[in-house]
């Protein structure tokens, strides 16, 4: 998974190229401890809206819109950024391509690829406003080497405005388009036999969360060809994403729960490709993942064990400061065999039970200390996931009741929920 970061605040905006790996792509492990792996280097040093595409000859190359942070998305810029690599760990310099040098007064957003076999050359879609014309529409520009493309044509004109773009071509014999339709608000798609700018028809209104929901992202199954996900971004609340499985070629899809995927932390925009186990090692063994990790509760998974005001809770994620939510395993203080959970944003500072309530204090190197700061990971209450009794109290789970973190004797379907959570990245 490619991705920009954003949060909540402002404060973890990120306008670089991140990347994460995953084996079954929906559980994420981001690379470079969650830090950017290409910085922006061209144009206004930022980017948004980033796409990965393997090139016919095995290669790579990343796209992305040029706009900084906090820079103004209306302003006109016919460039986008470019990087190409053999291996996904070597990268070219970052440049730019021009891509709509005939709508000077137009942005050139959300770049994408796909391959013409007619032209034998590699469309590149993005959103724009042509000339004379009041509403976006998909534009296209062909080239063969990223270092040059043809002037732009109108790919996809829906009467209204449209963003966001991703084609995915030969699926039984046919092309598919998939958009954020304005009117609608929906994640659409359109269908053709071809891939010729014209040519798409909307066959299915498609999905969304709310209207905010943007930027589709298509994904076909590596264990089962004849199923898709459809990823969506949206902007309120900011930094969260939205997962659909389903069928491409009726266009039928059902929301997946948010138990059953992890996306990166503060993630925006993503685009996802098909990468090999090698390419997988590859990557971890240069970057490396993270650091820290996330506890994601199993029947509220949109929320997060986090601190507040010292206080353990669960909130829903996107937050700021995001890093209340970050936590470092360790090594049980009273117990190598066992976990405590050491602050990021407060190092030193573990989960404890004070009265059974979980408080974040700072270790005092006390041996009361370290046993109300440890716990033993079991095997889920609610039968999936990971569980966490106490060491001081051993016939007592941390849980969350009223959101609020506890330790508590479980015997109770709702307690066995409320004491089970995912340990994630």
């Amino acid at each position: 998974m490619g991705y920009f970061k954003e949060s909540i605040s402002g404060a973890g905006n990120v306008n670089a190229l991140h990347l994460a790996v995953s084996d079954d792509g929906r559980e994420w492990t981001p690379l470079n401890d969650n830090n950017a792996i290409l910085p922006p280097t061209a144009g206004t040093k930022g980017i948004r809206d980033p796409f990965l595409f393997r090139l016919n000859d095995g290669s790579w190359v990343a796209l992305a819109t040029d706009i900084a942070a906090g820079g103004s998305f209306t302003k006109p810029n016919p460039n986008i950024h470019v990087w190409t690599s053999p291996d996904l760990v070597n990268w070219s310099a970052d440049r730019l391509l021009k891509v709509n040098g005939t709508n000077p007064n137009a942005y050139s957003w959300a770049p994408a690829v796909h391959w013409d076999p007619v032209r034998q050359a590699y469309g590149i879609t993005f959103t724009t406003v042509p000339q004379g014309a009041s509403y976006s529409v998909i534009d296209v520009a062909y080239t063969t080497d990223f270092v040059t493309a043809t002037d732009p044509a109108v790919y996809y004109d829906a009467g209204h405005g449209v963003i966001d773009s991703h084609v995915v071509t030969g699926v039984n014999g046919s092309n598919y388009l998939y958009y954020k339709d304005n009117a609608t608000g929906r994640l659409a798609g359109a269908r053709s036999t071809s891939v010729e700018p014209g040519s798409f028809t909307k066959y299915t209104d498609g999905v969304a969360e709310n209207r905010c929901t943007e930027a589709p992202t298509l994904v076909k199954s590596l264990t089962a060809p004849s199923t898709w996900m459809l990823w969506g971004d949206t902007y309120c609340p900011n930094a969260k994403f939205d997962l659909w499985q389903g069928d491409l070629v009726s266009g039928t899809w059902t929301k997946a729960g948010r138990q059953t995927y992890t996306a990166p932390l503060n993630a925006k925009h993503n685009t996802v490709q098909p990468i090999t186990a090698a390419d997988r090692d590859r990557l971890l063994a240069r970057y490396g993942g993270t650091s820290w990790n996330l506890l994601k509760s199993y029947n509220f998974p949109g929320r997060y064990v986090r601190h507040a005001s010292f206080a353990g809770k669960i909130s829903e994620l996107p937050f700021d400061p995001y890093q209340d939510a970050q936590w470092r395993l360790r090594p049980g203080l009273s117990d190598s065999t066992g976990v405590s959970f050491e602050s990021v944003n407060f190092p030193g500072y573990y989960m404890k039970q004070e009265n059974f309530e979980i408080k974040v204090v700072r270790d005092d190197g006390t041996a009361a200390f370290a046993t109300d700061a440890t716990f033993h990971r079991v095997a889920g209450l609610d039968g999936t996931w990971s569980s966490f009794r106490s060491a001081r109290f051993p016939t007592r789970y941390l849980r969350h009741s009223s959101f609020a973190l506890r330790i508590d004797e479980i015997s109770t379907g709702t307690g066995r929920a409320d004491a089970t959570f995912d340990i994630v990245q």
